[in-house]
């Protein structure tokens, strides 16, 4: 008869999409909402398993390089839906009013989006491991 594990089993994509720690997919990366009055704070560690999410100092400017991928998509998306909505418009400022607010209103998402996608895709040697979750948290009854 094999003991239940401790933790609730999460899948990586839905666990990405929910903004939780790569290794545990438990405690939650940000402080508050992506679209909040608030700026958002991404926490230092993991309140369940510990991990330091800035893996090394200046960890983070990597994100930077996905948010531009993420916003070179977006305007290419945003000036096509424009063309077709618009009835193939020739004016350039058509298309930049519409790009430059798509990428305000984009940038909470890709600030945010960039982050996940470097811990948990393109961050070598940062794999899920629950029982570290588990582990942690017995420590802390004792």
């Amino acid at each position: 008869m094999n003991p239940k594990p401790k933790f609730k089993e999460v899948s990586k994509l839905s666990a990405a999409l929910h903004s939780k720690c790569p290794r545990c997919r438990q405690g939650n990366l940000f402080a508050n909402s992506m679209y909040g009055l608030k700026p958002q704070k991404m926490f230092e560690n993991c309140s369940y398993c510990g991990l330091r999410y800035e893996r090394e100092p200046g960890y983070f400017y990597v994100a930077m390089f996905v948010s531009y991928a993420f916003n070179i998509a977006q305007m290419i998306g945003i000036a096509l839906l424009t063309f077709v909505i618009s009835g193939e418009a020739e004016s350039p400022w058509i298309y930049m009013a519409t790009i430059f607010t798509g990428i305000l209103l984009f940038s909470p998402f890709n600030y945010r989006y960039s982050r996940i996608i470097l811990l948990y895709w393109l961050t070598p040697g940062l794999h899920y491991a629950p029982e570290k979750g588990v582990n942690r948290t017995e420590e802390k009854d004792h």
